[in-house]
């Protein structure tokens, strides 16, 4: 059975400095046409920063849409033909001030499929050494260390609760066991 959504029109109802929002009409697989609203974002990548010591580099930070702190993994968006390695290395150098000798792609996610198209990439980020941070005009956040167990704790305790950390945080937790 063939689930392709066919776009017949497109037109841009909002268009940013950051997302775009689109609406579409489709053609569905049974003829019929539909309304497809959504959000065009040019994607972001996480960095699971591993120290010499076995913790993670983490950060907490306020999020303005949902108007509180969580704490995260390192994390940003990509810039326009921007390579996505080179995306994890700035945002890490950026946010906490270590750069990596030692880059490794996990996975790439899409967190919001039913009305955006933004997907993650993650990186696991080794052999750190710290630099100094260099955070973007209107960035506020602190840098802090937590190991893996502590923060899947804090995943069962609801204290971390963004789901790009969560994400990242179980596949390290899961390829941690396969290379035990």
């Amino acid at each position: 059975m063939d689930l392709t959504e066919t776009r017949i029109d497109s037109a841009v109802v909002y268009d940013g400095g950051f997302i775009k929002v689109r609406k579409d009409h489709a053609r569905m697989p049974d003829g019929s046409v539909s309304v497809r609203e959504y959000i065009v974002h040019p994607g972001a990548v996480a960095v699971l920063a591993e120290l010499p010591n076995g913790k993670l580099v983490m950060e907490r930070q306020y999020r303005y849409a949902p108007q509180r702190e969580f704490f995260e993994i390192p994390a940003g968006k990509i810039d326009h033909n921007e390579d996505i390695l080179l995306t994890a290395q700035r945002e890490l150098l950026e946010e906490t001030g270590y750069v990596a000798s030692e880059w490794t792609h996990l996975t790439t996610t899409w967190p919001c499929i039913g009305y955006a198209d933004e997907r993650i990439e993650y990186f696991l980020a080794r052999g750190l050494t710290h630099q100094g941070r260099q955070l973007d005009d209107g960035e506020f956040l602190e840098v802090f260390e937590l190991s893996l167990g502590e923060a899947l704790d804090w995943v069962r305790q609801g204290k971390i609760n963004d789901s790009k950390t969560i994400v990242g945080l179980f596949w390290l937790e899961k390829m941690q066991q396969e290379w035990a």
